[in-house]
């Protein structure tokens, strides 16, 4: 097993302290007993409810030092040479001056007296006193084949229990796709929880699947599991984005395809559908949608946005396959001086992720504003390619009339859509949605029906951005010509 190779390599290498970030302490446990048999040292383990107990014979637990410096003093006094492995330590290594000395003693003289320390806890933020001694050591996470046999060890453990299941196989291939990423444990919790929520595996476990697995794997805000994906029935238009994207889902899933399908940038005004695109592009690929939030990054403190960043793109790579999206791209990443240098790393290190990630993560970034975005995120071979998402043209507005007056119950053969399309000339997606909103609200307060002339007058009434921000808009137009992809426009 590659663990026990690895971490018996660190043992021999003679580094004083080992830290394991980990919540599968039991299987950390057990790990550490074989390696100690390799390498016939005793093993102990120590928490502060249970002490200092012997893990590789039955002489069992020792008294009086369930004190965390009391322990770090017995090691230290002891002559028989061990590997002492302390759980959820990091409490009494934060603000505790003492102890860090213990510690660091401890390493000085593993020379003479061979102790190794292994630091096991959910988080452990070392010193810079005790760093120089420290290794990392990370557990491997289960591969397709070993998620495999987890599922169905799980269905095997419930059928045992008289239950009768229906196991779909094609399923089951599915969500061991899915559990890329998790630990064994969480892994035959999650697995375990999909079987007896309906006592059955079926694909409409996959999207439990995914939500469960973004939960344990909690961003704080950074990172939002959208729930609400679509398919592109409820979206108008963006004939060209759609053959594109479906020209690529036959290579979905493929494991040696060289050049996965990598992501795609969406341009234009506000209202035009970006948003609803992207959710539409997990919808029709049947992926879980992740939100970036840039706003959510930026923490005052030096180094936490660059921090978050590699956290949130990290949980992108275990929640593979999925699609990624970043909205609005561009507040995250502008070129000005104010922030000491902080976009800039945040774009160095969203740059470096592209280039360098091999996780099956589709990105989708959105902006508004093309003149903030740099230069080096739209050279090509960035993303796939980038799309111009223009102002609906009157084809386009009938449907997305249709669209949404179908979605609020409103028969649409009792409006005219050709003149509802012609009169709302230059209004965005957003902006006719709104007005058939408002429609509804104004029908509802004079107690009548909505009709055609109500819905006009809401079209009247309202100043579009094309007309508010011509000059913006036009300029758009003109930068994009040329250098993007019409998304309307049909190949």
């Amino acid at each position: 097993m590659q663990d026990i190779r690895d971490l018996t390599a660190i043992l021999r290498s003679n580094t004083p302290i080992v830290v394991i970030e980990t919540y599968e302490e039991y299987r950390v446990i057990d790990l550490l007993r074989k390696v100690s048999n390799i390498l016939y040292q005793p093993l102990f383990s120590w928490s502060i409810t249970q002490g200092l107990m012997r893990v590789d014979s039955g002489l069992g637990r020792q008294k009086f030092n369930c004190e965390p410096e009391d322990i770090l003093g017995q090691i230290k006094a002891t002559t028989q040479k061990g590997i002492y492995v302390l759980c959820d330590f990091h409490p009494f290594v934060e603000g505790a001056p003492k102890n860090v000395r213990l510690l660091k003693e401890i390493a000085l003289e593993y020379e003479s007296l061979n102790h190794t320390l292994v630091l096991v806890s959910h988080e452990f933020t070392i010193p810079a006193e005790i760093k120089h001694y420290c290794a990392h050591f990370r557990l491997s996470l289960p591969d397709v084949s070993q998620l495999l046999n987890i599922i169905y060890e799980q269905v095997d453990k419930v059928r045992a229990e008289g239950v009768m299941l229906n196991v779909d196989d094609s399923a089951v291939v599915k969500l061991a796709d899915n559990l890329r990423g998790m630990t064994f444990d969480d892994a035959r919790r999650l697995a375990h929880k999909a079987i007896v929520d309906d006592g059955a595996i079926t694909h409409s476990d996959v999207d439990s699947i995914n939500r469960g697995k973004f939960e344990l794997l909690d961003m704080h805000g950074v990172l939002h599991y959208e729930y609400d994906t679509c398919n592109f029935s409820q979206v108008a238009g963006l004939h060209n984005l759609k053959q594109w994207l479906s020209y690529r889902m036959p290579s979905l899933g493929t494991q040696d395809l060289v050049d996965k399908p990598k992501g795609i940038l969406l341009l234009g005004v506000q209202g035009s559908g970006k948003s609803l695109a992207a959710k539409a592009v997990a919808g029709m690929w049947q992926r879980p949608l992740l939100k970036m939030d840039m706003s959510a990054l930026y923490n005052k403190y030096i180094g936490e946005t660059e921090k978050n960043l590699r956290k949130a793109l990290e949980l992108a790579d275990l929640m593979s396959p999925c699609v990624l999206w970043i909205d609005e791209i561009e507040k995250g990443l502008s070129s000005g001086s104010s922030d000491d240098g902080t976009s800039k790393r945040i774009l160095g290190a969203i740059l470096t992720w592209m280039a360098e990630r091999t996780s099956d993560v589709f990105l989708v970034a959105t902006a508004n504003d093309i003149s903030a975005l740099p230069p080096e995120l739209m050279r090509k071979g960035r993303m796939d390619e980038i799309f111009f998402v223009d102002l609906p043209d009157e084809t386009i507005r009938k449907a997305i009339f249709l669209i949404h007056l179908k979605r609020r119950m409103l028969e649409p053969s009792r409006f005219d859509l050709s003149q509802l399309a012609k009169l709302s000339h230059g209004f965005s997606g957003a902006e006719i949605e709104q007005a058939v909103i408002s429609a509804i609200y104004t029908a509802k307060a004079s107690e009548i029906e909505v009709y055609q002339q109500v819905l006009v007058a809401e079209l009247m009434k309202t100043r579009p951005l094309s007309v508010v921000m011509r000059e913006k808009l036009e300029s758009i137009r003109i930068w994009a010509e040329g250098r993007t992809v019409n998304a309307h426009q049909s190949l």
